[in-house]
């Protein structure tokens, strides 16, 4: 699961963007909600695709359309997605991991054929008629982000600081015994040790926020536009070290392998760092969903 899922799962990622309980709820009515994925331009292909994806509960995608936009949206059960029913699934990581799976693969899959606006994670309304309402009322804003968004991709950079790795690193070799030197007692080999271990945290973090700063200078001209999350923490974070720099980049497709040859190898030779580069994804991190809708 990548990260827009982060929280997002920010999707997971999500890429990408935080959960927020439904504003809305009806005591009673249909049986089913419409789960919005995507929004993307009417004949650009998503009404070709949609029949060959699946969305949550194994539901069956569709378009629903509003002038020149088309949203891509599956039906879902009313009482799961419900205000209660979204609390529910909030708790169980299973379920939660399963909807934010489901949601990243429909967007990435619509994203490979055409520009999409991705939908944060549970953006369901209570019919398509809602959805239609919501296209019509957002069209000119939807508009110009699908404008703005057009021939991008998203990119991830994460920086990682893992003193354990530099504590892990031998120490240069002495030219040779100083027969001067008066022998150390065990507790003041002990303070020096301590205060070593101190001196390779701090140097692993410097250069770990150094190496953060080098990134946007090296990818600046590459990029359009840049956005910075919060360092993932726990479950979230991948790998060793802790996460100290997490941001995406919005980049021109055609721009994609020379952002990758930017960065490569510039964590090279500094003990305790590491930079990961993840993507293209869908623009999640550049997307802003619609207020009105009734969202977890």
């Amino acid at each position: 699961m990548n990260s827009h899922l982060q929280g997002e799962a920010e999707t997971a990622a999500a890429p990408r963007q935080p959960l927020r309980l439904p504003t809305e709820q009806r005591e009673s009515g249909p049986l089913w909600s419409s789960y919005v994925y995507a929004i993307g331009r009417a004949g650009t292909g998503l009404g070709t695709a949609a029949p060959r994806l699946t969305g949550l509960r194994d539901g069956r995608l569709r378009t629903v359309t509003a002038g020149p936009l088309t949203a891509l949206v599956s039906s879902v059960p009313a009482d799961a997605f419900s205000t209660e029913g979204m609390k529910a699934q909030l708790e169980n990581l299973t379920e939660l991991e399963e909807i934010a799976r489901t949601h990243h693969t429909v967007v990435e899959a619509a994203h490979t054929g055409t520009t999409v606006l991705p939908m944060r994670l549970a953006t369901v309304y209570l019919d398509d008629d809602r959805v239609r309402s919501m296209l019509r009322e957002r069209g000119a804003e939807f508009d110009a982000l699908l404008s703005r968004l057009e021939g991008h991709a998203e990119l991830g950079v994460k920086v990682y600081a893992d003193p354990r790795a530099t504590a892990a690193e031998p120490p240069p070799a002495p030219d040779g015994p100083d027969p001067a030197a008066s022998p150390v007692s065990p507790g003041r080999a002990y303070l020096q040790q301590r205060r070593a271990q101190r001196r390779t945290q701090r140097d692993a973090y410097r250069a770990a926020g150094a190496l953060a700063d080098d990134v946007r200078v090296r990818v600046a001209a590459l990029a359009r536009d840049r956005v910075v999350h919060r360092p993932q923490q726990g479950e979230l974070a991948s790998g060793a070290g802790e996460n100290i720099a997490n941001e995406a980049y919005l980049v021109p497709t055609d721009r994609i392998r020379e952002f990758h040859r930017a960065l490569a190898g510039m964590a090279d030779g500094i003990p305790g760092v590491r930079v990961e580069v993840t993507g293209p994804w869908a623009p999640y991190s550049f997307a802003t969903p619609p207020a009105e809708s009734r969202s977890a």
